[in-house]
Formats: C-alpha cells, structure tokens, sequence
C-alpha cells in the first residue's frame, strides 16, 4: 500500500485554505478508496465492489470538477509560492505597496494642521505614543493574519466564523470609500489640469483692500466652488452633474483599471512611481519653501520653538492622536489583509509592519515641513499670522496651499509637482481598496472568478464610477463630506475593536502568537510581553474610547438637513448589520457545542499542526 506524507498534504493549508480544504476532500476518497478495497472478503465481495464502484467515480468526478476549478490563474508565475492565488514578484513591490496605501492624503493636510492646533512638537509626544500602544499592534495583528490564511478580509474569519461578519463590514467600507476617494482624485486631476496656465487660475491679485479671509471666501466661492465644484448653497440642492468633474472621475478610474488590471502582477510596477513620487516633490517643496521669506515663521508654527506642552493636558490631543494614528495607518479597512495575504508564507511580517509604520508617520511630520514653509511664506506676503493661512483637509488641499504656491516664480510648476503628488498619494491608496473588493470576489466564487481577474477589476471600477456621479454634481462635496463621516469613522472603531478582540479572546492570542512564529520564526516571553499588553488590554480600551468621539457632520457653516444624517445612519448600519446577522446565522447553521460553534477552524487547524508536526 503506497504511504502519503501528511506534511505535504496538510502543508497546503498556509499557502492556501481553499487549496487545503480540496486536498483535505481528496485524502477523505482515497481513505474511503483504501477502506472499501481491504473490506472485500468473500461474502461481502458484491456490496464492496458496488462501494468500490461508486468510490471511484465520486473521486474522479472530484478531480475532475477540482481540475475545472484549479486552472491556473494566467497571471500567477511559475515561481510563486501560491499557485492557486499568486505571490508578490518581489518583497519591494509589496513593501511599496504598503506604504503607498498607508501613506495617503492624510498625511499631508491633516497631520500638520492637527501638529500645529495641538501643541506644534508637544503634539509628536501623544501621536508616538499612540502609534505605539494602537497603530502598531492593529497594524502587525491584521497584516499577519492575512499573511498567515492567504485570503481576503472576508475568507480570513473562517478562523472566527462567528465574526466572518466583520470581514463584510471591512469590504463595504472600502467600497464606499472606493467611492468618494476617487472623487478626490478626480478633484486632484481637476486642478492639474487647470495649473497649465499662466497665471494660475485661482490667483488674487490683491488681497490685502479686503483681508484675508474674506479673499479666502471670495476665492472660494469664485474658483473652487462656482469652477471646479460648482457647490450648491446646500445639500437639498443636488443640482445637475459637473461634467468636467465626471470627466476626470472617468479618467481616475480608467488609471485605475488599468493599474490593477493584472492585479499585484501589475499595480506592483506601478507603484514604483506613485509610491515614490509623492517623497520627491516633498523634497523639492520642502528645499523651495525654507529658502523663501517667513518659511521660518511658518515652520515654528508648526513643531518649533513654540510649541504647547500644556496641551498634553487635554483630552481632545490624546483623542486627535490616536484617530489620526488609526486612520493614517488604514486600519480596519480590510487592505492590510488583502495586500498581506498575496505574501509567501515565511516572510518577515513583523519587520514589515514596522518599516511601513515608521515611514508613515515618517512621511507626515516630513511632510509638514513642506506645508507649513510655504505656508509662512503666504503669510509674510499677506502680512498675517499664520494661524490664520493654516488650514486642515480640502481647504488646505485646494484652496490655502494652491494660493500660497500661486505667489512663488514659475507657479504653474510648483502647482503642477503639488497635484501630481496628490493624485499619485490618491492613487496608491485606491488601489489597495479595489485589491480588497476583487480579492473578496475572487475568494468567494474562486471556480468562476479565479482566472478572470481583468474582468472582474474592469466591473468593479465600472460599477463604482456609476454610483460616484452623485458626488460630481453641484452638491457632491456634501456627499462626499458625509460618507468620509460615517463610513470612515465610527464603522472602523467597531471592527477594529472586534478583530483585536476576535483574534485575542475568541481565536486565543496565545494560538494567534504560535500562527505568527511559524511565519517568523520562535521569539522570546519576554518579546510577546508588549505584544499580548496592547491585544489583550491597551488597544480595545483606547478603541473603545474613541467611539464616544462621533460628531454629525458640516461642511464649512453648512449644515447638513436631517434627511442627509438619517442617510448617513443608514450607510452605517448597511455596513455594521453584517456582523449580528452573520454571527446568528453561524450559530445557527453549525452543530455541536458553542464552543465549536464560535471558533469552528480552531478545532480543525489543531488537527492539522498536529498532522505537520
């Protein structure tokens, strides 16, 4: 009788669970096979050749309809490790991969208005202390999870089938931010398109009859509103769509098709530009904003020698902190685990996870350098303090910082660089997004999709340009100011806090920390201590925390009609309600005790360390 290594066999489980399970069905027949030939004896001969018989038909019909299947993916190489899903083509591509996806707009006009409000320098003191106790650990939890299952955010938490809610959840935040977020590129592409003038478009001639904030109004409500935006008074006027704004949304999406088209095959060459790009116009605005006058006032603004340390007695800096730490780091988004899971299986993840989080908030003190220069350059020239040029978010995207770039020799090419580095910090995060709904398809329905990945990218980004448009009529910054609200805030504060406490508690951080040794290999007690404080204890509590932050939303001194906040409850509970319906119906659907019911792969992935080892 012919010995099957078990090792072999059961090995395919870290490389692939849908690939163990087809394994684990094939060694189930050739059991069944195996039993029925040694039961044949003489007056049982007729009922075991029948057994025999049907045997070997179900196995063959498996293998064949396995085989149907398993046709390999045609952009899956020869020398990937995963034959069924694909690997990264090289350790590069993925690590630029990650930090284009955490490094977003974010970094460059939020963090440094949120420095310069909180305390200058005093405020990187609550910001590195968050990134150590919440940041981090989320980071290397959810990217070694993925890693680990190489599957989507969604196949991931048949680990904790009672929690496979949350990996729903996770993909149809993405989807809506998917949405919006290209708006923002489109809006982006929008302004490159107009720099290549001269003068620039939005450019005063003088500001100083009328002040500086009514200049600021005037500008906006004659270039960025009644131009680009063409902004209603207020959200009960939709108005009709802006098609220069729907045409650039169209060509944000034609980019990202086509970067994605190939999946990681491909948008792993692209991100060698849009990762890196955005560094090198930083620096060259960075070394044009020091050498210019005031950059010294703006740059001491924003973390120099007036910086605040009695603001770290204050709540709101320590709350600041950690959402910005969160949401920089796009934590619960469901891309960690998407990006991660294409990883050959002993790659260093956590290594990864700290180069990547260390870049990021890197890049967002870095980046401030570079905003607030120029920014003390805009203000010397107005003759104000700078508190009144800083400003956070789309204002200092499109409005402060494209003015201040305006007052510069040759405007039209520090506009230019500013743009592309927007559209470019845009685009790398938007990939991943997309990466997560196509990766949740294809590991959901992998017979139909698994070799059609060019299609399957073309539909999504096709399906998502058509339910952008609303956000490119008249009234759509209001659009895209309430789902940024609700589907970017409280929705990933709860499904950040029930993965750290479905993976700690119900999975066991003990088991989870053994997964992650046979990845990196065996650690110390003593480095599994910090580990095991912020999973089991630090970061549920500052999670749980910031949920009691939620505020409704306004656009400027708009406010928003009840109608709209009633919609953006709806988008929340579309996205949360996932959760309770799937835990019931997992419940409800298994057999046997709670136990099994709740962490039904914890019983069969025991079974298979013990086959390996």
């Amino acid at each position: 009788m012919r010995k099957y290594n078990l090792s072999n066999i059961t090995g395919v489980l870290f490389k692939n669970s849908v690939a163990a399970e087809q394994v684990t069905n094939n060694y189930v027949y050739i059991h069944f096979y195996l039993l029925a030939w040694f039961d044949i004896d003489n007056k049982k001969e007729r009922k075991c050749d029948v057994i025999l018989v049907m045997s070997i038909y179900y196995y063959y019909y498996f293998l064949q309809d396995s085989n149907e299947s398993n046709k390999q993916d045609p952009h899956v190489g020869q020398e990937d490790e995963n034959t069924d899903r694909g690997n990264w083509s090289s350790k590069r591509e993925y690590m630029l991969s990650m930090i284009g996806y955490a490094v977003g707009l974010g970094n460059v006009w939020r963090f440094p208005y949120l420095a310069y409000k909180h305390g200058g320098g005093a405020f990187l003191i609550p910001y590195t202390i968050m990134l150590a106790v919440a940041g981090l650990p989320l980071f290397f939890m959810e990217s070694s999870f993925g890693q680990f299952c190489s599957q989507g955010p969604i196949n991931v938490w048949k680990a904790v089938p009672i929690l496979q809610g949350v990996g729903i959840t996770m993909m149809l935040v993405s989807t809506f931010l998917a949405i919006y977020y290209n708006v923002i590129i489109a809006y982006s592409i929008y302004y490159l398109f107009a720099s290549f003038q001269y003068p620039l478009p939005w450019s005063v001639k003088d500001c100083n009859s009328t002040g500086l904030l009514d200049c600021f109004f005037s500008k906006e409500a004659s270039v960025s509103v009644e131009v680009a935006l063409q902004r209603s008074s207020s959200m009960n006027e939709t108005g009709p769509v802006v098609w220069h704004l729907a045409l650039c949304l169209l060509l944000a999406w034609i980019l990202v098709g086509a970067a994605l088209f190939k999946g990681i095959k491909s948008s792993g060459k692209v991100v060698y530009f849009t990762a890196t790009f955005p560094y090198v116009v930083l620096f060259i605005l960075l070394i044009r904003g020091v050498t210019l006058e005031g950059a010294k006032d703006g740059i001491e603004f924003y973390i120099g020698s007036k910086s605040n340390l009695t603001k770290l007695t204050d709540s709101e800096v320590w709350k600041d902190a950690a959402t910005q730490i969160f949401f920089s780091l796009s934590i619960a988004w469901g891309g960690l685990m998407a990006l991660s899971s294409y990883n050959k299986f002993y790659n260093n993840c956590y290594q990864d996870s700290i180069i990547v989080c260390v870049t990021n908030c890197g890049t967002s003190v870095f980046a401030g350098f570079a905003i607030f220069s120029i920014l003390g350059h805009m203000a010397h020239v107005y003759q104000r303090p700078v508190s009144e040029v800083a400003n956070a978010g789309f204002g200092l995207a499109f409005i402060a910082y494209p003015d201040a770039l305006s007052k510069l020799p040759i405007s039209p090419l520090w506009s230019i660089l500013f743009f592309v580095m927007l559209v470019t910090l845009g685009l790398d995060s938007q990939f991943a997004g997309i990466e997560v709904i196509s990766t949740c398809l294809q590991d959901a329905y992998p017979k139909l999709l698994k070799s059609k990945r060019g299609i399957v990218t073309t539909a999504v980004c096709i399906v998502l340009f058509l339910l952008g448009l609303p956000c490119v009529t008249r009234a759509g910054i209001y659009w895209v100011n309430l789902i940024d609200t609700f589907c970017a805030g409280w929705i990933l504060l709860v499904a950040g806090l029930l993965e750290v406490l479905g993976l700690s508690v119900l999975y066991g951080g003990n088991r989870f920390i053994k997964d992650i040794e046979m990845m990196i290999g065996s650690k110390s007690t003593l480095f599994w201590l910090w580990w095991r404080a912020c999973w089991f204890f630090i970061t549920p509590i500052i999670l749980v925390w910031s949920l009691y932050t939620f505020t409704s939303p306004t656009y400027g001194s708009v406010a928003y009609p009840d109608w709209g906040i009633s919609l953006g409850w709806c988008l929340t509970a579309f996205s949360l309600i996932w959760i309770p319906i799937f835990a019931v119906w997992k419940v409800y659907k298994a057999s046997g005790d709670i136990k099994y019911q709740v962490s039904f792969e914890e019983d069969i992935h025991s079974i298979y360390i013990t086959k390996v080892s």
